[in-house]
Order: C-alpha cells, then sequence, then structure tokens
C-alpha cells in the first residue's frame, strides 16, 4: 500500500442534496468514513516545516494528528487534537479552514491542500460516538477564575484553565451554554447535539456552567472578585447587538435582525412543527448582507417555506466575505443573488406589513481603507423589489451593558472591549478576547483568543501564588 496519496484533489465531502436539503434542516455535509478519512489523510506531505501549523489560530499540530489518522488510529490523532483544542467537533464544521491551515498546505500548491477540516470533524465525530469514559480530571490548583459568557472563546478559555487545575465556573447570559455556536449557527452546519457534547466534555473536566446569569444584572464583576472569590476573570461576551441601515420602514413588523431571526430558529427552535416560538413564514425574503451570518439567514428562511429569498448585497460576488463554500451552498439551494444592490427604503402597506423594497444598482469604484473597490450609486437605477419580509445581516456590536455597569473598564467607540495581546484589559485579573473585543469575527479567532488569555490568566495568577 502506498505511503502517500498523490491525487491532486482532495476527497469530496458527501452531501444531502440540494433541492432535498433546502426543505429540512438536517445537516447538509455527511462526514467522512473512515476509509475516506484514511485515503485522504495519506494526500499529507508531513512537511518538516509545518506551514499548516502556522495558519491554525489554536496551533493544532495538524501533521501529527493526520499521521494517526492515517494509520487508523483515530483516539490517539483526537488526543492530539485535543491537547490544543476544546471544540474540535466544532471548528471542523465552521473553521474557515480554506484562508487558514488549508490555505498553508503545501499541497495546495499544486492541487487542493489536504482537507484538514474534514478530518479534524471525523476525528471528534468518531471520539464522540466511540469513547464513552470520562477524561481523568486533573489536581485542583486552588484558585479560582470566573468566565462570563459560554461562546467559542469563554468555552475554550475555560477548557485550557481547568486542564491546568483552575476551579472554573462560566457564566451564561442565556438558558443554554454554547454562545453563538447555539444561538447564531443554524442546525443544518452545527447540529446542537454536537455543542452539546463539546460542552459535557468540559463539565468532565470540571468547569461548572451557570446559565441565565447576566452578569451586569444579577452581578457586577467587582462582586464577582470581591464577594464570590474569583481571582480572575474572563470576558467572552461576544458581539450580540445587531446594525442597521436606519433607512425609512426599517421598523416595521416583517424586519428581522438576523440576529433575532436566527435566535428564534436555532435557539428556540422554531423550525420544529411543534415549536412555540413565533416566526414569520415568509414567501418573498430579502436579507441584506453578504456574511456567513446573511448565508445563514437566507438558508434558513428557505427551509421555512419561502418561495423565493434573495442576498442583497452592495458589492459583487468577488467581494462577498461570506466563506466560498458557504455561497456554493447557497447557490445550490436556489438562493438568489442580488449583487451590486442596495437598499434605500422598505414599503409598507397601512397595516405596517412589508410589500417591498425600494433598491440602487451600485459599481465599485476606488478601493476604500478596508482595500475592497468602494460601491457608489450607478445614476437613475433605482428600482422596487416584491418582498414581504427583511432580514438585516450587517453585522453586530458588543452589548453595552458590560461598560455600563463595570466602572473602569476601558472600550472603543462600538463598545469593544481594549485588551492587550494577551487579552488584559483595563482592570486587574480581568481579561477579554472575542468578538468582545474585536467585533464580530470567526470562531476559530475567538478561541485563538480565548486559548491567549488563558495562558495569560495562569501567569498571572502563578505570579501571585509566588509573591
Amino acid at each position: 500500500m502506498p505511503k502517500f496519496n498523490m491525487n491532486p484533489k482532495k476527497n469530496p465531502m458527501p452531501a444531502q442534496d440540494p433541492l432535498v436539503r433546502n426543505k429540512n434542516f438536517q445537516e447538509v455535509t455527511l462526514g467522512y468514513s473512515a476509509e475516506t478519512a484514511i485515503d485522504e489523510a495519506k494526500r499529507c506531505l508531513n512537511c518538516k516545516n509545518q506551514p499548516c501549523v502556522t495558519g491554525c489560530p489554536v496551533n493544532i499540530r495538524i501533521p501529527e494528528f493526520i499521521a494517526f489518522v492515517a494509520e487508523g488510529k483515530f483516539e490517539e490523532a483526537y488526543q492530539v487534537i485535543h491537547q490544543s483544542s476544546s471544540l474540535p467537533a466544532v471548528c471542523g464544521r465552521v473553521c474557515p479552514q480554506e484562508t487558514q491551515c488549508e490555505g498553508k498546505c503545501t499541497r495546495g500548491i499544486k492541487g487542493e491542500p489536504v482537507g484538514i477540516g474534514r478530518l479534524e470533524r471525523f476525528v471528534a465525530d468518531w471520539h464522540n460516538a466511540n469513547v464513552t469514559a470520562a477524561p481523568e480530571r486533573p489536581v485542583p490548583n486552588g484558585h479560582k477564575v470566573a468566565v462570563v459568557g459560554s461562546g467559542p472563546a469563554g468555552l475554550t478559555c475555560a477548557g485550557d484553565l481547568a486542564k491546568l487545575g483552575y476551579e472554573v465556573t462560566v457564566f451564561e447570559a442565556l438558558h443554554l451554554a454554547g454562545g453563538v455556536l447555539v444561538y447564531g449557527i443554524p442546525e443544518f452546519r452545527l447540529p446542537k447535539a454536537i455543542v452539546a457534547k463539546e460542552v459535557e466534555n468540559l463539565k468532565a473536566l470540571g468547569v461548572k456552567i451557570e446559565t441565565n446569569m447576566v452578569v451586569g444584572r444579577v452581578f457586577s464583576i467587582e462582586e464577582l472578585k470581591e464577594e464570590y472569590g474569583f481571582e480572575a476573570i474572563f470576558l467572552g461576551t461576544g458581539a450580540g447587538l445587531p446594525r442597521f441601515m436606519g433607512i425609512p420602514g426599517e421598523n416595521a413588523k416583517e424586519v428581522y435582525s438576523a440576529n433575532e431571526f436566527l435566535t428564534r430558529n436555532n435557539l428556540m427552535k422554531a423550525y420544529r412543527e411543534d415549536s412555540t416560538t413565533p416566526i414569520l413564514h415568509a414567501k418573498r425574503v430579502a436579507v441584506v448582507g453578504g456574511g456567513n451570518v446573511a448565508m445563514d439567514a437566507a438558508r434558513s428562511a428557505k427551509r421555512l417555506g419561502a418561495e423565493t429569498v434573495y442576498i442583497v448585497y452592495r458589492r459583487g460576488k468577488e467581494e462577498l466575505p461570506a466563506r466560498r463554500e458557504e455561497v456554493e451552498h447557497a447557490e445550490e439551494e436556489q438562493i438568489i443573488f442580488k449583487l451590486l444592490t442596495n437598499p434605500t427604503e422598505i414599503l409598507t402597506d397601512e397595516q405596517d406589513n412589508v410589500v417591498g423594497m425600494k433598491c440602487v444598482e451600485m459599481e465599485l469604484g476606488e478601493p476604500d481603507a478596508s482595500g475592497r473597490r468602494r460601491p457608489v450609486v450607478k445614476p437613475n437605477s433605482e428600482f422596487t423589489m416584491d418582498i414581504d419580509c427583511v432580514i438585516m445581516s450587517l453585522g453586530t456590536s458588543p452589548n453595552p451593558l458590560l461598560k455600563q455597569t463595570t466602572p473602569g473598564l476601558e472600550t472603543k467607540k462600538w463598545g469593544e472591549i481594549i485588551a492587550d495581546e494577551n487579552g488584559k484589559t483595563s482592570l486587574e485579573g480581568v481579561y477579554a478576547g472575542g468578538d468582545a473585543v474585536t467585533g464580530a469575527a470567526t470562531v476559530i479567532l475567538a478561541m485563538g483568543a480565548g486559548k491567549v488569555a488563558a495562558k495569560a490568566i495562569d501567569e498571572y495568577l502563578s505570579g501571585k501564588k509566588a509573591e
């Protein structure tokens, strides 16, 4: 049997038929078999300089875990990943590998890169299906740390600190742990049972999860330190405050933020027939925006029974910030892309129901500060779209509650917490990371920030112990 598989293309990922899956909320991609995973793993050349590792925000030892997969040693592969990542089944599904680890893969120079994300997903799923033994709890070191927010940054920070023996308590505002993983990402991209399993794995390490705890309302950051005895605090509260365009008609009944629409659907299970959560089952939906969240909202609306769903984006296809895979999946599922288009007014009837949306055509001018060509209005190009629902997916900002209730916590203009490269904030013993610091970004970057902060918190508390 050959040591390497020199096929220039990665093994395709099995998936539901597009015209079947756009009517259900089951996972779109079906995962590799053991045989396919081994075959794909053999495409890895085990490069000496390991460029893929430099592209991973949490520094997974990628060639090492892939080598185990190639030998059929799946649990050994999982243990390699688990040393660096607390959420491998999640990352294998939602990480933008094409711009990170796979973007630096040597095999990608003359063909397609190794399917690193697909292999990570396979290994994590194999472990969760076949290993029932609880991990051994580390010896407690006697120190308490609070983590505010149970999204990817908070869970990663909690997991890394728990492995070092810290007594970690995670405080989550909602009734389920997972943050954006449970309220933002649809079931068909990330099954919630996967998130629940990853959370259970952290609990097995000793992490405590307290839900329905709105820090800033139930108790303050200062009270966590002074009254509850937490020696350090990590703020991973995300960015859940939606932005709007400020155009006429935006307050109509059938206008959602993507955050609200996805939260009703994902966290509150509005797509189920027995759900008591109200959600509009519109027929003609316009989703304004071009990121991953916009794709999630559009594809969810289609599954809820919409006959026509548009992505309305003011730049062209090459400028779409969403992952290429998500754009392709949306196109396959018959989402219509209205590119170089910008809304100017949402039209309503006397009962405040949405009946259309005025738009203008755009064209791309000179590059702006982000390096992308700036969209400008094409003269005399106004037209009206026939729609009955609008979902605004224009980005999010951090919730201002922590800033309002935490004296001395320094933030930027839009509420992002100011933190240094180690996550240290303006307050003693308080660290922050993820979307709460950067604004809306990716799951893996939030995990990387949680990892960095955990290391810094350990060094901080170790220094205090030595004093």
